[in-house]
Formats: C-alpha cells, sequence, structure tokens
C-alpha cells in the first residue's frame, strides 16, 4: 500500500499555501494528493474524504482561513494527524483562524502552525517527520 500525505484546502484561494506545503514535500520525496473542501460548503464531500482517509493517508495538512473549521472538522472525524494552517486572509490578516485551530476541545487534537506561507513549510515539514515514523 503506497500511502501519502493529503493537503485539504478549505477553500480555491488557499492554493498559494497548498503549493508551498506541496514543494516542501516533494523535497522530502513523500507522495502526497491535494484537495479543496470546505467544512461549511461541502460537508458531506469532506465526511467521505475522512471515511476514506484512513486507508490512503498518515497523516493530514488543513489549510484554512477565517473561522478554519476545516481542520478541526477533519480531526473530528479521523485518528490521522492533523497539522492545521491558518491562512493569513480577512480582517485579522489570519489571527481569528489561528485561534479557531488552536483551541480544539478535548479529544480533538490539531497540531496548529503558524500563520500564512511559514505555518505552510512547517506543516510540511513535520508531516514529513510523521510521514517517516508511521510509514
Amino acid at each position: 500500500m503506497n500511502r501519502k500525505v493529503a493537503i485539504v484546502q478549505g477553500s480555491k484561494s488557499d492554493e498559494a499555501l497548498g503549493s508551498v506545503a506541496a514543494e516542501i514535500l516533494k523535497g522530502y520525496e513523500i507522495d502526497f494528493d491535494r484537495f479543496v473542501i470546505s467544512a461549511h460548503r461541502n460537508p458531506e464531500k469532506l465526511n467521505k474524504f475522512c471515511a476514506a482517509a484512513s486507508e490512503k493517508y498518515v497523516v493530514i495538512i488543513a489549510i484554512a482561513g477565517l473561522s478554519a473549521a476545516l481542520p478541526g472538522a477533519i480531526a473530528a472525524r479521523t485518528k490521522i494527524p492533523v497539522i492545521g494552517v491558518p491562512a493569513d486572509v480577512g480582517p485579522l490578516r489570519g489571527v481569528d483562524a489561528l485561534l479557531s485551530i488552536a483551541q480544539m476541545p478535548s479529544g480533538v487534537p490539531v497540531a496548529t502552525m503558524g500563520i500564512g506561507v511559514s505555518g505552510a513549510k512547517n506543516a510540511a515539514h513535520l508531516a514529513a517527520r510523521i510521514f517517516k515514523i508511521k510509514s
């Protein structure tokens, strides 16, 4: 079985951050898949992704801005490690997303990275470390 890392973006506008994470994973020669799935606009698509995720993925990088529900929604639906990246968008430039991702309830762990590009880079580096341990 060829297991991978999943990069899940909450919207098309998160494309640049997803690309940053993808480039880091390529440098580690780790296979990955990319998706755009909104926790709010596509809950059924998210449910299907999460239901099948444990068969394909070792770790999931979830990128989201504003209310940033995506990382927590994935972590609530799977036991795979989830790394949340707050996108630097909106009037608070990602601070709202950072707080949303970091404040998960007990039992719904999300590793929370910094806001924006450096967060996306660190998410990929952490995913690579998890991947190397678990695969």
